[in-house]
């Protein structure tokens, strides 16, 4: 597929494959824990996603790890958005009242019993990121190209690989796991409405 991708990723098509596509639904057995995460973009000429790698903790299970903002549920949480709001203010310093969230990608499941709901957010970056070094050791913001770029030239357009194989390296990291499968899912949906697009 030969896509100018600086580009025709516009907002419109990203709320479009938010709210129109089918997503991963919820677990229907209920024993997983629940979680949320923010895919959180910033636009300026073109999309970019933030990221943030883990602090390295080897008492922590996620220690090191590529992963988007987000944590599991507090009792004080009204919903899963909620929590992945709380989440993004005490990772990245990031007030709700600077995100737009366009809604839900759905639910993924990671092989520690955790099923992660995935929510898609738009910041209007009116404040600097801040983080506790302690817990983040990086803020890695990516552009969105480069991630389709890479997703293409892998081959993951064909078809999805396995696990092990879905990975999305960058620079000195890589993204891999149940973030890699949000990732996967995203940009599957922007190729396909771009190919649709195009075709009508």
């Amino acid at each position: 597929m030969n896509l100018d991708l600086t580009y025709n990723i516009s907002l419109d098509i990203i709320k479009k494959v938010v709210i129109e596509s089918k997503h991963p639904g919820p677990s229907a057995t209920g024993s997983f824990l629940p979680a949320s995460v923010i895919a959180l973009f910033s636009f300026d000429k073109e999309p970019v996603l933030f990221f943030i790698k883990k602090a390295d903790d080897k008492k922590y299970a996620w220690s090191g790890q590529m992963a988007f903002p987000g944590g599991h549920s507090d009792p004080e949480d009204n919903n899963r958005q909620d929590t992945a709001l709380r989440e993004l203010k005490e990772e990245m310093g990031i007030s709700k009242n600077n995100v737009k969230i366009l809604g839900s990608i759905g639910h993924f499941s990671t092989i520690n019993n955790r099923e992660i709901e995935t929510f898609i957010g738009i910041w209007n970056q009116k404040e600097k990121i801040i983080f506790d070094q302690s817990e983040i050791s990086r803020v890695i913001p990516i552009h969105l190209s480069f991630l389709i770029d890479l997703h293409i030239k892998q081959g993951f357009n064909k078809g999805r690989p396995d696990i092990f194989d879905l990975t999305y390296p960058f620079e000195d990291v890589v993204i891999w796991g149940v973030t890699a499968k949000m990732i996967f899912h995203l940009i599957e949906l922007i190729l396909n409405e771009i190919k649709n697009s195009a075709l009508s």
